[in-house]
């Protein structure tokens, strides 16, 4: 049995990537591995539906349509609607990179990243995917996650991002009990020489794992300075999700994240 319409169609989707958002009808073609005839006809269909634009040039580029569908999807808006006036709060709090992921396979998923002028350059960005063993969100999800996924995770390949990445399951395992011990992950120049990142899961009503936060500044800075107010921006988004546990934090002590020290 040959591959479906619906196959045919998802590989079209999959060919464009943060690096290739622009395609030809021969490029599409040739990285989904379709007849060209096949994409053209393909591609005319998801164009007149509004999943992909063609520009100027004759390249094709994801559409809003699909923009607009995908911001229904359940999991990632009422968790953004919740988590934004605390996202809002630790941005202004700090003016550095604030933001929320998702656990997705083994990935962290990323939602929403605020940053301000002068923070320090990031990788990450909305609809991004990063390793879970060397980002802060990925540290946190990966700490709270089901066995199953810590064991996947665990049993490689943890690729080195640079000389201080954990590549070692046994290190990457006394690090999440550090995590779970804590309740704060994070990541010092595992991804970027440049960048230390400080993170916290969000629990759910069930209290069950649901996203994590993180602030992202410059390495070198003290992660201490920012472990209250990240602590605050999860406990308050995890209020607002109906976490027992965060239910018990007056509400003031919430919404007032203040100045990390200097």
């Amino acid at each position: 049995m040959g591959p479906t319409v619906t196959s045919r169609v998802l590989r079209l989707l999959e060919a464009f990537g943060p690096d290739r958002p622009r395609l030809t009808l021969s490029q599409l073609s040739r990285r989904a591995g379709l007849p060209l005839t096949t994409t053209h006809r393909l591609v005319g269909e998801l164009a007149a539906w509004g999943a992909l634009e063609r520009d100027d040039e004759g390249r094709y580029r994801i559409g809003l349509r699909l923009w607009e569908v995908a911001a229904l999807a359940p999991r990632g808006l009422g968790l953004r609607e919740h988590a934004m006036p605390y996202l809002e709060d630790l941005y202004e709090a700090t003016r550095q990179n604030v933001q929320l992921a998702v656990l997705d396979g083994t990935e962290a998923l990323y939602l929403e990243r605020l940053s301000a002028r002068g923070a320090i350059g990031v990788i990450s960005r909305v609809g991004g995917r990063l390793p879970l063993h060397a980002t802060g969100v990925g540290l946190a999800l990966l700490a709270y996650a089901e066995p199953d996924v810590q064991e996947r995770v665990l049993a490689g390949p943890l690729p080195r991002f640079t000389p201080h990445t954990v590549t070692n399951p046994r290190d990457l395992r006394r690090k999440l009990a550090e995590v779970r011990r804590t309740g704060v992950a994070i990541s010092d120049r595992l991804l970027e020489l440049t960048a230390l990142s400080v993170a916290a899961p969000v629990f759910g009503a069930g209290e069950e794992p649901v996203a994590a936060l993180s602030i992202v500044v410059p390495a070198g800075e003290p992660p201490g300075a920012y472990i209250p107010a990240v602590r605050a921006a999860a406990r308050g988004v995890s209020r607002a999700l109906g976490s027992p546990r965060a239910r018990a934090w007056p509400s003031s002590a919430l919404r007032n994240l203040g100045t990390p020290a200097p």
